[in-house]
């Protein structure tokens, strides 16, 4: 007669994958400039590379980074980020990085001749509006931007709420014939 075997196999536990931050995946945007789109008119948006050094790159991870008071400039031929605010990263040491450093903007040159000519014209300038990560590099969202004026705030803003009243008003009249 055949001996039964009293041994049950248990399997180990399956191990869930870590879930990747959100920010580095590109999933999430690192930081976004929110006024850049109240005081400007947004006309026309470029993606560029960004010039980076290590810590800069671990400290936008992070989520240190602030494009609030930035802008761009073309000059000789090349782009530049002014002003973008980049925290030091957390566990840097005496080589880490200045906050607030000019950075380069790596563009192509066709793209380069074409914001020149764009930013040249009167009351255009160069915006950032995000910096988010695209493959595992650092990518910055530069918009041709023309500065609103205070009328045209209010006007954005009424503009506004109008759709979010007319949004309102559908979303009510739907939910009452449903009943």
């Amino acid at each position: 007669m055949a001996r039964q075997s009293t041994h049950t196999i248990v399997q180990a536990p399956s191990k869930k994958p870590k879930p990747r931050d959100p920010v580095a995946s590109g999933d999430r945007d690192a930081a976004v400039n929110r006024a850049a789109s109240h005081n400007y008119f947004l006309l026309e948006r470029f993606e560029a590379g960004v010039a980076l050094r290590g810590t800069e790159v671990k400290s936008i991870r992070e989520g240190k980074a602030n494009l609030k008071d930035a802008y761009g400039l073309v000059k000789d031929g090349e782009a530049f980020l002014l002003n973008a605010h980049i925290g030091p990263y957390s566990h840097g040491n005496s080589a880490n990085h200045e906050s607030l450093r000019t950075r380069k903007l790596l563009l192509h040159e066709e793209e380069i001749r074409k914001l020149t000519g764009q930013t040249q014209l009167k009351g255009h300038t160069l915006i950032p509006t995000r910096l988010y990560f695209r493959r595992g590099k650092v990518k910055c969202e530069i918009a041709v931007a023309k500065g609103k004026q205070d009328w045209d705030k209010r006007e954005t803003e009424k503009r506004r709420e109008a759709d979010r009243e007319a949004r309102s008003a559908i979303a009510h009249s739907q939910g009452k014939r449903a009943r």
